[in-house]
């Protein structure tokens, strides 16, 4: 009943938590992510971009999900990119304005996908 109890908590605790990843980039100018989205839950990598900057991304997910590019301005979401239903997607974020850039890929299944991100500047 203890280990049971114990992990029902930890799954709560887990699910509670909003997957939010900071964008560390390595010394050649990349970002690697491999990860789950969790059924119903979301995934956001975000990091501040200057402005002329252009960034390539990829991904591939391991099952169809909802992803954009966003970023946040005043009260107003800005969407350089928004994509419904895709499993894999590559382009190249090329920036007006210093922001703080948010990759986000949303998972309405009802099972956790598998989530590999590559992003180079």
């Amino acid at each position: 009943m203890r280990t049971t109890l114990f992990i029902a908590l930890v799954m709560l605790a887990t699910s509670a938590r909003a997957a939010v990843v900071d964008i560390r980039w390595s010394h050649d100018r990349r970002f690697t992510h491999d990860g789950v989205i969790p059924a119903g839950k979301f995934v956001e990598i975000c990091g501040k971009i200057p402005a002329g900057a252009k960034v390539l991304w990829e991904f591939k997910a391991g099952a169809l999900v909802d992803f954009n590019v966003h970023y946040h301005q005043a009260k107003e979401v800005i969407y350089p990119v928004k994509l419904a239903a895709v499993a894999t997607a590559k382009d190249i974020l090329a920036t007006t304005s210093e922001q703080e850039y948010c990759w986000m890929w949303s998972n309405k299944s009802d099972a956790a996908a598998t989530l590999t991100v590559e992003l180079a500047r």
